[in-house]
């Protein structure tokens, strides 16, 4: 199927003379699409009776319904609203556990045709390699896929926490020069070492800038945003309320509100949309985001929805949609390009509902989608997706003897305990002192607790692992456990006993990687993540079917956060408490923590 983007078109004046000889009537279109209603993202007005010519994937020109007399094929709208195609800003393929190629089925049934790409989660696996072995599947992707270079990789410094991957900044910089796709640096997720002029993280940032690539954030805390800003950033995702949102925007920094399920830490929108709704802020420089999706969430919760959300949350519809598709296109350099119908534009197109819900898609001008079903074109291309290399089926790496519990303490201490609870970004610190008693049990009876234990499984360490406790997570009996601990991505347990800990670690080293539940020495839940760890070599609707099985044993162990808020936990950048595979980390001081202090 035909995939175009600005960077594989050889002839630009072959180009644009066909679409000038189209536009003018001097030449046939490929297709017409008729009788719509035009929401035009560059006026935000819906626009009656238009439609569009398409010659060579490219938008030749928009007219008057019924103005094209000529034999060309065309599609009948019957009064249905078309659109630009979703830009998605910022999102980890890896969180949807699914291939890039896997990845493009679901965005497309949603009406989202490109994509802005961190693979900071593969780069922390497999270095370089990971990363260019996913560009490598985005390029056949059928999909725009664009990436924002990974630039916190690890996220902190060795001496907190073991990575596969150690992304330099000379790395960093040979990606940009190699790889065209390469059009930012990702999100600089070590916001209180860039506050602070830390040598490496500005060294990276720099890598970007001169080379004229917009730098993308993370950060927490308004005291961090003057800083930030001027060490380059330049956009965010991180907004959690409307009061550093608007410190955001006005130290002069993009922001890309998040939405996501209403149960998981990554549905921030609500608030921080307050400073256009309440504060009186612009919309220009916002755009909407999903940042992170599971396979299951991603069919049912995609951009479609999050700008549906924006709409909820008081914009009006022809705003919403500018913010999810013209916005983030403007951002990157692209909005001549994708994000609009005007001429000479892709013609990555949507047919909408009433309801602002896709109906079918265009992907360069192809009908890839039609009546919320994948057509035969699309599905041979999703039928002969890229295939990783041997090196990413065996990245979990664990050491021979591994001792999943600490030791019962024998007298009083004081434990540094990792609270948890909703949204699951911030991680409380909790201090409880432990009187001495005959089991843990006692301990977790009396103070609701359960273990965490993280082992590094990248074979770089001697054997790293690390223990604490869980406070508030509400885990009664068995074990959880995930490959996916952000963003170094060693293996995080929890449980209440040894043995179910044990047959957890050890599926997820049987299959290489994966999400699991057990209880009662069983495995009853299980996401198997072969490649890197971290992602699935199935389709997304498999894959979306084993998650939601997984959800389901998840809701019943009790726990109080969802998965993908447990794979947050070891992720030793966000306050206020993390465990690595080196022990507790406190942030933002960004210092170790013994895990039992004698009282």
């Amino acid at each position: 199927m035909r995939k175009i983007n600005r960077f594989s078109v050889a002839a630009l004046s072959t180009m644009t003379r066909r679409l000038a000889d189209v536009a003018s009537g001097r030449s046939e279109p490929d297709l017409v699409i008729t009788g719509a209603r035009a929401l035009s993202t560059y006026s935000e007005r819906i626009l009656d009776g238009r439609e569009i010519w398409i010659s060579g994937g490219r938008i030749a020109a928009m007219k008057s319904a019924g103005t094209y007399k000529g034999a060309s094929p065309r599609y009948d709208a019957a009064g249905a609203i078309l659109a630009p195609g979703l830009v998605d800003p910022h999102i980890h393929i890896e969180s949807s556990m699914v291939t890039a190629c896997a990845y493009a089925e679901a965005a497309l049934l949603n009406g989202t045709t490109t994509i802005f790409c961190d693979s900071h989660e593969i780069g922390n696996v497999m270095d370089v390699a990971g990363v260019e072995a996913m560009l490598e599947d985005a390029r056949q992707a059928p999909l725009s896929i664009f990436l924002t270079v990974p630039s916190t990789v690890p996220a902190t410094s060795p001496e907190l926490e073991t990575a596969g991957g150690d992304l330099t900044p000379e790395k960093i910089a040979a990606l940009f020069d190699k790889w065209p796709e390469a059009v930012a640096l990702g999100e600089k997720m070590d916001f209180v070492p860039v506050a602070m002029g830390d040598e490496r993280s500005h060294a990276i940032i720099a890598a970007a800038l001169e080379r004229g690539r917009p730098v993308s954030g993370h950060v927490y805390g308004r005291e961090f945003v003057a800083a930030y800003a001027a060490a380059g950033v330049t956009d965010t995702h991180e907004a959690i309320d409307r009061e550093i949102a608007d410190d955001l925007l006005e130290a002069g920094i993009w922001l890309f509100l998040r939405g996501g399920p209403p149960t998981t830490p990554w549905h921030s929108l609500p608030e921080a949309i307050k400073t256009i709704t309440e504060l009186g802020a612009s919309h220009k420089r916002i755009a909407v985001c999903t940042d992170d999706r599971d396979a299951d969430d991603l069919l049912v919760f995609g951009l479609d929805w999050v700008t549906r959300e924006a709409i909820r949350a008081g914009m009006k519809p022809e705003q919403a949609w500018s913010m999810g598709s013209l916005h983030g296109a403007t951002r990157f350099g692209m909005g001549e390009e994708i994000g609009g119908l005007g001429g000479g534009r892709r013609a990555d197109l949507v047919l909408l509902d009433d309801d602002l819900k896709p109906v079918n898609t265009w992907y360069g001008g192809e009908l890839v989608v039609e009546d919320r079903k994948i057509t035969p074109i699309l599905d041979a291309a999703l039928s002969e997706p890229y295939r990783y290399p041997a090196a990413a089926y065996s990245t979990v790496k664990l050491p021979q003897e591994v001792k999943l519990v600490p030791d019962l303490p024998t007298q009083k201490v004081l434990a540094h305990a990792i609270r948890t609870e909703l949204p699951g970004i911030t991680l409380p610190h909790e201090k409880i002192v432990l009187e001495p008693a005959n089991d843990w049990q006692d301990h977790f009876d009396r103070h609701g607790l359960c273990f965490v234990t993280v082992v590094e499984r990248h074979g770089k360490s001697a054997g790293n692992v690390a223990h604490g406790l869980l406070s508030n997570f509400n885990l009664k009996r068995g074990a959880v456990a995930s490959s996916v601990g952000h963003d170094s991505h060693n293996v995080i347990i929890a449980g209440t006993n040894e043995a179910d800990m044990r047959v957890a670690l050890d599926a997820i080293a049987q299959n290489q990687g994966g999400v699991c539940i057990v209880m009662d020495c069983k495995v009853t839940a299980m996401v198997a993540l072969p490649v890197a760890g971290l992602l699935s070599d199935k389709r997304v609707h498999e894959v979306a079917e084993e998650v939601k099985a997984l959800k389901v044993e998840w809701e019943k162990a009790g726990c109080t956060i969802p998965y993908m808020g447990f794979n947050l936990i070891p992720l030793s950048v966000i306050p206020e408490i993390r465990i690595t595979d080196k022990g507790l980390v406190l942030v933002p001081e960004m210092e170790t923590v013994p895990f039992l202090e004698t009282v």
